[in-house]
């Protein structure tokens, strides 16, 4: 039995709290990839009937975080090499723009609210809340999407954002990543202060690419531990 419960919303209808409630166990890797769905656990657990969980389990599936397989039912979708690569292409490319209008529009109290936002992260760093610690780097990014003033941007963004939550938490549970990821912070700031576009687009760039590699590592170690026990 898992330990996320569901948080009953009272403007939203039950099938669709159950669909978010399944959805960030998954992303929080509550619901581990691999890991079978069972309507039946999962409605006793939550205190619902089987139909909103079914429902929920089909939504994820066309979300792509669950796959439905023969004879086996539903399993939560594991992280692969060519999702990962998909998503952070897009995300590479979403992030140049935002940076270079960032550096074209951002305000100097904006500017004060990226290092107010950084110093919020590098302080969940000093804690074990994974979580926390996606959440305050998705804060710091917020603000360069956020002086962009483009608000189609904006929504792609934070479209990809659920997307990218999984490898976000991959990448900060490796400790060894957390200097690196304060160090780029920093230079993003940097570069932003002094409009040099050039230079923090290429830092950004660098930055996404960097969690690539390290979360594509995860993925080959995994698969290496998967054939040994095989």
């Amino acid at each position: 039995m898992h330990n996320f419960q569901m948080n009953i919303n009272e403007y939203l209808p039950l099938r669709d709290v159950v669909f978010y409630t399944l959805r960030q166990a998954i992303l929080k890797g509550e619901l581990e990839p691999g890991e079978r769905l069972m309507e039946m656990q999962l409605a006793e657990q939550l205190g619902v009937s089987r139909t909103p969980i079914r429902e929920a389990i089909r939504k994820l599936e066309l979300e792509g975080l669950v796959l439905m397989i023969p004879r086996r039912g539903a399993i939560v979708a594991k992280i692969t090499e060519k999702d990962l690569k998909d998503v952070l292409e897009v995300r590479a490319s979403l992030e140049r723009l935002s940076t270079e209008l960032a550096c074209e529009r951002m305000k100097d109290e904006t500017l004060d609210e990226m290092k107010v936002a950084h110093e919020a992260f590098k302080e969940a760093l000093n804690g074990d809340d994974i979580t926390l610690q996606a959440q305050r780097d998705v804060e710091f990014h917020d603000v360069i999407y956020k002086s962009t003033n483009n608000l189609r941007l904006i929504q792609m963004l934070n479209n990809l954002r659920e997307q990218m939550y999984r490898y976000r938490l991959e990448y900060l549970k490796d400790g060894k990543s957390h200097q690196r990821l304060v160090e780029e912070h920093e230079a993003i700031i940097e570069s932003l202060s002094k409009r040099e576009k050039e230079t923090a687009t290429n830092i950004i760039v660098r930055h996404v690419y960097n969690q690539e590699l390290a979360v594509m590592q995860k993925i080959h170690e995994n698969e290496e531990a998967g054939a040994g026990k095989k």
